[in-house]
């Protein structure tokens, strides 16, 4: 046994990201069950490949929408993207009256301990131990992991300091201005204007408030497991919409409690978000891409 086991709070903290952003990625398996129970209705045709592109929204993920349904539903490429930053830029109207229905004062005032800092080797080492486990268990989604890793251990490694602000500012800008190019190029009308476009905005409104629901419940589970150290709200924060999600649980446990900041705790949920929904891209992918 270690001299020096890692203290209850930070375990619980830790325990508390992985199942949040677990949880929070539910939203994305009831919209493939929705997107194929919408086949019943007259004028709506979406196969698998369809639903399952359709269905990460519900992970509130961006890039990860666009990379999947660039592999299994390029069809369907611009209606999905436009539903996900559409949702995504409305995150600060869609959450916080589900948080607050899920939740009750009580549970919004809970003030969380401080956690402990993390060095520098952890920092480093963080994204070769996720890369490595994504690459041995699930490869289908390693493209999207490393990404997420690569820019992570840029910022981290602290001696390519020129090459992670390039990425964070003009390479950031340059590639966002041709995927919206990209993207619109995809969005003519005979395409876009159709019944299956407004199923999927549908559908991404709903898979989104499931996915913000479940979160939050998750976090209602940890409140009572823990003993009233977890705040729920930072459920909410288990959708990838990085980092506003984060941010609208720090405002609404603010507005609870003046002396709540949940922003630090509300971000370990909002990453272990973006890995659950590329992971969950990932056996999508494996699934029916394969």
């Amino acid at each position: 046994m270690s001299r020096h086991p890692l203290p209850v709070l930070p375990r619980l903290a830790l325990l508390a990201c992985l199942l949040l952003g677990a949880a929070a990625q539910f939203g994305i398996f009831v919209t493939l069950i929705g997107a194929l129970a919408l086949n019943a209705i007259p004028g709506f045709d979406y196969t698998l490949a369809d639903a399952s592109a359709i269905a990460i929204l519900g992970g509130a993920d961006g890039a990860t929408a666009i990379f999947l349904a660039s592999r299994l539903a390029p069809d369907l490429l611009g209606a999905i993207a436009v539903a996900a930053y559409s949702y995504m830029a409305l995150v600060p109207i869609i959450q916080p009256p589900i948080m607050k229905l899920l939740t009750s004062e009580k549970e919004r005032q809970v003030e969380m301990s401080q956690l402990r800092p993390v060095s520098r080797a952890e920092k480093i080492l963080f994204p070769f131990t996720v890369l490595a486990l994504c690459v041995i268990f699930l490869p289908s989604a390693a493209p999207l992991i490393g990404m997420l890793t690569f820019g992570n251990l840029l910022r981290e490694v602290g001696v390519v300091e020129r090459l992670s602000k390039a990425a964070q500012n003009e390479i950031i800008n340059i590639v966002t201005i041709f995927l919206g190019l990209a993207v619109g190029s995809k969005l003519s009308a005979d395409k876009f204007l159709t019944l299956e476009t407004l199923g999927i905005l549908a559908l991404g409104a709903v898979a989104f408030c499931i996915g913000t629901a479940t979160g939050v419940l998750m976090g209602k589970v940890m409140y009572r497991v823990s003993g009233g150290k977890v705040n729920p709200l930072i459920g909410a924060a288990g959708v990838s919409a990085v980092p506003m999600a984060a941010r609208v649980v720090n405002k609404v446990g603010l507005e609870a409690n003046h002396h709540n900041f949940l922003l630090m705790h509300a971000m370990g949920p909002n990453v272990a978000g973006v890995i659950g929904s590329a992971v969950a891209a990932g056996v999508l992918l494996a699934v029916v891409g394969g």
